[in-house]
């Protein structure tokens, strides 16, 4: 981190992405409930909603037939991924008019830093709504902005004035700001932590502020630890342009339930693992991976994963995981497998090549 100035952050995060597209290429969507995502019958959920759909309980990663059991009147339309990666380069297009410090996180969103940046009398305040205004104006789409000195800040700030609005938070009121904010705005809690913070007795991030560090450490690891800087105003996070790759993974949602294990081993012989190799062997040739494991989400949406540690890619192993993984069965359908890997560090990998 910079420290002899401070930095200017920017949370750009598109409103409704997915729906938003899908309601600008056909104007018969606009103004009624709309979802992105699988069908009720082939056990879908939803990718994302508009503000419509939103007023009725409709979420994100919800069962389709649960939005449709909110919103009876909602039109669920299949997601065309091609054309909202193309949006998305778009996108990064008018980003990259104003800086080259770029840090996707999805299509949909992304940190910039803009701290030496030049355009607009070097204002970030003026770069976002800049930003804004070029979306708007060749995309036919709304954006919604963070600013801040500090990137989970600027992530939060983003979402305060949703949809197509801005918030700025400068310097001054940045520990004013983080006081009273409670921690489930903070990204990474999630809702099994939120509820262990709640039954500790902490809600708002003074509250995390006015307890010893090494309390919180003991109490809740390296959450304790993070969610004490983040209450302190403290996140030293680069805005990283370039990512390296962790895992691969492939999985499938069964239009019908499956229980058994030659009925899994069947889906994973056939088509998880071919796919799996064949996506591994794009990003790491050799097949040179760290660890390999199974996921498997139960009717009743519960999810569990197993995994081991092995260095390559071996179809057998999986027939060991699965069967440790189907212990926890418990009588339950499944109704979603998944395969992944997760792949050695470039640098670890190097120096292995190396010696």
């Amino acid at each position: 981190m910079r420290s002899d100035r401070v930095r200017k952050i920017i949370h750009v995060d598109m409103d409704c992405f997915f729906a938003a597209v899908e309601m600008r290429d056909h104007p018969q969507y606009r103004g009624r409930p709309l979802a992105v995502g699988g069908s009720e019958k082939q056990r879908g959920v939803i990718s994302t909603c508009n503000y419509e759909a939103r007023k009725f309980g409709v979420r994100s990663a919800m069962p389709t037939a649960r939005a449709l059991q909110l919103c009876p009147d909602l039109l669920v339309v299949r997601g065309r991924m091609e054309v909202y990666k193309q949006v998305s380069r778009q996108i990064r297009a008018i980003f990259e008019r104003y800086t080259p410090l770029i840090e996707p996180l999805s299509l949909d969103e992304a940190y910039l830093d803009v701290t030496d940046a030049s355009l607009c009398r070097g204002s970030a305040t003026l770069i976002a709504q800049a930003i804004r205004q070029d979306i708007e104006n060749e995309l036919n789409l709304t954006a919604s902005a963070g600013v801040a000195p500090i990137k989970f800040l600027a992530k939060v700030a983003s979402d305060i004035n949703k949809p197509n609005g801005q918030c700025v938070i400068p310097p001054e009121r940045v520990q004013e700001v983080i006081d009273k904010l409670p921690l489930e705005k903070i990204p990474g809690v999630g809702k099994v932590s939120l509820e262990k913070l709640h039954q500790a007795g902490f809600y708002l991030c003074e509250d995390i502020k006015a307890t010893d560090y090494l309390e919180l450490l003991r109490r809740f690891g390296r959450q304790g630890e993070s969610l004490w800087k983040r209450s302190h105003g403290i996140d030293e996070r680069e805005v990283v342009t370039e990512r390296e790759r962790k895992s691969v993974g492939v999985e499938r949602t069964f239009s019908q339930n499956i229980i058994s294990f030659e009925e899994c081993w069947q889906v994973i012989e056939d088509k998880l693992y071919p796919e799996l190799e064949m996506r591994l062997t794009k990003v790491s040739p050799d097949k040179s991976i760290m660890k390999q494991g199974i996921k498997v989400k139960f009717a009743d949406f519960q999810q569990t994963t197993i995994e081991h540690i092995h260095p390559q890619l071996e179809l057998n192993d999986f027939r060991h995981l699965l069967s440790e993984v189907l212990k926890r069965q418990n009588g339950r359908e499944i109704r979603l497998l998944g395969l992944s890997v997760m792949l050695k560090p470039e640098e670890h990998s190097q120096q292995l090549s190396f010696f």
